[in-house]
C-alpha cells in the first residue's frame, strides 16, 4: 500500500486513459501514491454556469478517503475550490485560466499547486499562472492537449516534460 493518495480529475474531452494522466499516474505511483481515478459522462449541455457544481458533485465521493493530492486536467479545475476549502496540494493541468472562479480558488489555495499549460492555449494565460503561484510549467506553442507542432516526437517530449515537473513538484 502507498503512502500517499492522488485524485485524477479528467477533463470534458480528455479522461484518465489520455496521455498526460497515463504518464502522470505512473510518475506518482512510482513516487508511492496510490492513484483514484474520477470517471464521468459530462451531460452534452453542461454550461458554464452549471460546471462548477457538477465537477465538485463528481470529484466529493472520491475525497471521502484521506487525499493529499488532486491532478486535474481543464473541466477538472473546477475542483480547485474542493482543494482550496479541504488544504490539499494539486496540480493543475491545462487549467481554465480564462474562469474567474477558477481563479479565484487559486487564489485562495493555502497548500502549493503547479499550473501547467502551453501558450497556443487559448484558455490558458501564462501571466496569471505566474501571478498565481511560482509552480508554472508553460510550454511555448502547445495547445490544449499539451501538443505542439512538428514532429510527434516534440510532443512526446513535452510529455515527459510535464512528468519532470509533476515529480518535482510532489517529491
Amino acid at each position: 500500500m502507498a503512502d500517499r493518495r492522488a485524485v485524477l480529475i479528467p477533463g470534458r474531452w480528455y479522461d484518465t486513459r489520455a496521455p498526460l494522466f497515463v504518464h502522470v499516474g505512473e510518475a506518482l505511483r512510482r513516487l508511492g501514491f496510490d492513484t483514484h481515478e474520477v470517471t464521468w459522462q459530462v451531460p452534452h449541455d453542461l454550461g458554464d454556469d452549471r460546471a462548477a457544481p457538477w465537477v465538485a458533485e463528481q470529484v466529493t465521493p472520491a475525497l471521502g478517503e484521506p487525499t493529499d493530492l488532486l491532478v486535474g486536467k481543464s473541466l477538472g479545475a473546477f475542483a480547485a475550490p474542493l482543494a482550496a476549502d479541504r488544504g490539499l496540494r494539486a496540480v493543475w493541468l491545462t487549467p481554465l485560466l480564462n474562469r474567474a472562479d477558477v481563479t479565484d480558488a487559486l487564489s485562495r489555495a493555502s497548500e502549493p499547486f503547479l499550473l501547467v499549460g502551453g501558450t497556443a492555449d487559448q484558455l490558458w494565460d501564462g501571466e496569471a499562472a505566474r501571478r498565481l503561484t511560482p509552480h508554472v510549467l508553460e510550454i511555448p506553442g502547445a495547445d490544449h492537449s499539451m501538443m505542439v507542432p512538428g514532429p510527434l516526437a516534440r510532443s512526446a517530449e513535452v510529455l515527459g516534460r510535464v512528468c519532470t515537473a509533476v515529480e518535482d513538484f510532489v517529491k
